[in-house]
């Protein structure tokens, strides 16, 4: 299959500049051979090995966004990225997001019966931007065992399509809108893996009915 670079790549008319972001040496080596492929986008390919937590805000930073518009796509390799960098995406105002949750890897990490790992939950927090996750997929009940003492029974109340609409209000508490109907993406047998959701950076009201509009579509299809 062909990878999400070949793809930005191949996008005509081209964009004026692309920037790969890879921790991996190896996929780092991957992207620089598609690079020379391509002699027609000499000079405008820049492939950096690093930390997305790390390049993608210092990017954000060193930019001149009054001159300059952006579409990134974040793929993330499980639960690497942290929330301070959608912020700094958001920020911008003029970055519009393409983004795949790893709801398969999120949801195996919210145990039916709420005793979750401290590990576990400062990654959530981290990659939500928030604790207060845990009262929203979780309800506690009180009760009485046989012996008469008190009793909690914590129970998990959050599905995939309840996640979904989370995610994407997460999104939109800091992009100025999202597009409405994130996209989950299963695997062979039906189980859901990622949910690629939009969100646009331009709170311009105009431009925002616009990207919401070609969003939507290319989700619907």
């Amino acid at each position: 299959m062909e990878g999400s670079a070949r793809r930005a790549m191949d996008v005509e008319p081209p964009f004026d500049r692309y920037l790969f972001i890879e921790s991996c040496p190896q996929n780092v080596e991957k992207s620089q051979a598609l690079a020379g492929a391509r002699p027609d986008l000499a000079g405008r390919v820049e492939i950096v090995q690093g930390d997305c937590n790390e390049r993608l805000p210092a990017l954000c930073r060193a930019t001149d966004w009054q001159q300059t518009r952006a579409v990134l796509f974040l793929d993330p390799f499980a639960m690497e990225p942290e929330w301070h960098v959608l912020e700094s995406v958001a920020a911008t105002r003029a970055t519009d997001t393409w983004l795949l949750w790893p709801v398969m890897a999120m949801n195996r990490m919210l145990a039916h019966h709420g005793r979750i790992p401290a590990e576990w939950r400062e990654r959530l927090d981290r990659f939500l931007g928030t604790s207060e996750w845990y009262d929203d997929f979780y309800t506690a009940r009180s009760g009485v065992d046989l012996f008469g003492q008190t009793v909690e029974d914590i129970t998990k109340v959050i599905d995939f399509s309840a996640l979904r609409r989370y995610l994407n209000e997460r999104l939109r508490s800091i992009f100025a809108d999202v597009a409405e109907n994130p996209r989950l993406l299963l695997n062979s047998r039906g189980s859901p893996l990622f949910l690629l959701c939009f969100a646009i950076a331009n709170p311009a009201p105009r431009a925002v009915a616009l990207a919401k509009r070609i969003a939507e579509h290319i989700l619907k299809e």
